[in-house]
């Protein structure tokens, strides 16, 4: 378990608030950024972190981790595919950061038992859409860079 609960749903960082806007303004502009990424038409330069976080939060809402876990996966290499981004030994898709990710996310969520699905994403966005260097926390070496861990899962060794 790697996560830290925030109580605090109002944004407590203005770099994840500014980054987020368009998606977080309201629960209707959640739900049609989450069909554009569904849909692959959502454009490359809106897949931020704190996107990422943001979609992690809306399926860990209701969905158990490793299903959470599979739509965020199946769902980034979709992105990535549509967009031209190669997923390669050293590029696009990362297992390890993929399901660390989740993991926090899905952690933080559950735990918070929010009313809303909107409520819980500004929530997980807040605590962890600026933050994109968590995962150093735990890792002793690059796990960014490491092809292994890209293309599988490596636990933490750290924490």
């Amino acid at each position: 378990m790697h996560s830290t609960q925030s109580g605090d749903s109002e944004f407590h960082n203005s770099a994840a608030c500014e980054e987020s806007f368009a998606l977080l303004g309201s629960e209707r502009q959640l739900q049609r950024f989450v069909e554009e990424w569904k849909a692959g038409k959502l454009p490359k330069a809106q897949w931020t972190h704190a996107a990422h976080v943001a979609m992690a939060a809306y399926f860990a809402f209701d969905h158990a981790a490793e299903a959470t876990f599979a739509i965020m996966k199946a769902g980034i290499l979709h992105h990535n595919t549509s967009v031209g981004t190669p997923n390669t030994e050293d590029n696009g898709y990362h297992e390890t950061l993929t399901r660390f990710w989740s993991s926090e996310i899905g952690e933080f969520v559950r735990a918070g038992r929010y009313t809303s699905r909107w409520e819980a994403v500004r929530a997980a966005v807040s605590a962890f859409g600026a933050d994109r260097e968590r995962f150093r926390r735990f890792y002793s070496f690059d796990v960014v860079r490491d092809r292994r861990a890209r293309r599988e899962w490596v636990a933490p060794d750290l924490a």
